[in-house]
């Protein structure tokens, strides 16, 4: 069997160990539509007039939600469940089989992006369906090329985190520690109105700011050009490439002691 062939067949294998654990699964998908329905109850969800087109105020909230699945999916799962597989031994008993370290990390990835996509499908819908939500089509090429890019990279920054995380259990304080923070300084939960210089100035140092931006730009209804910010995404860009990187040079396979 091809070394593709295999990625394929692990890209299986998660998905069926996904959906295997349905608790896992449902508590995966209600997350963020919890925080759609908080956000809407908490702000409101009046209508908006803009050059003469109406939409309503849920519409600036899904893909900020939107932006918070794909780095729940992409980064938070992949780092948290990698560490705990690393503590059981699994990892290295994986490494030392036939199958080629990329094919399992690819199926790692493939599947959590294809997840991510999946979240933000379903928002989207949930917001059109209960929220009146408009959902744009002629920024929809750059909405999907934004969340391609941001899953891909945050799937590499989350194998990155694995290299500093001592064990299983230190995982989920280490990597909400490390990706909390900056979701709310970079207008995913909360906008940043009237917030110091200095801490926007900060938070544009990393990818979250810029992710959410090419998110907000892509699904704006009013957006008048074709939806693209190349250089936020050229900066996720880059650092899922540093993290790339980081995983290859440092990522490790066994327990740690």
């Amino acid at each position: 069997m091809s070394s593709a062939a295999l990625a394929l067949r692990e890209v299986r294998y998660q998905n069926k160990a996904f959906w295997r654990n349905p608790a896992s699964a449902f508590f995966t998908f209600a997350f963020p539509l919890m925080f759609l329905v908080i956000f809407n109850l908490l702000f409101g969800n009046a209508k908006r007039v803009i050059d003469g087109q109406t939409t309503t105020t849920a519409t600036f909230y899904v893909p900020a939600i939107a932006a918070f699945s794909v780095i729940t999916a992409c980064y938070t799962n992949i780092a948290i469940s990698l560490s705990f597989t690393r503590d059981g031994g699994i990892l290295k008993r994986v490494r030392g089989t036939p199958l080629p370290a990329w094919a399992f990390m690819a199926g790692r990835i493939v599947h959590a992006t294809l997840m991510a996509v999946l979240l933000v499908v379903i928002v989207c819908l949930f917001g059109a369906l209960f929220y009146e939500v408009s959902i744009p089509t002629t920024t929809m090429p750059a909405f999907l090329v934004s969340l391609i890019v941001g899953a891909a990279s945050f799937c590499a920054l989350g194998l990155a985190i694995t290299c500093i995380i001592p064990n299983g259990d230190a995982s989920p304080a280490i990597v909400n520690a490390s990706i909390l923070p900056l979701l709310f300084i970079s207008d995913i939960f909360i906008p940043l109105q009237g917030a110091p210089a200095w801490l926007t100035t900060f938070a544009k140092i990393f990818p979250v700011w810029h992710f959410s931006k090419a998110m907000q730009a892509a699904f704006n209804p009013f957006e008048t050009g074709s939806g693209f910010h190349l250089t936020d995404l050229a900066i996720v860009a880059a650092w899922g490439l540093a993290g790339m990187f980081i995983a290859a040079r440092f990522f490790s396979w066994e327990p740690r002691r």
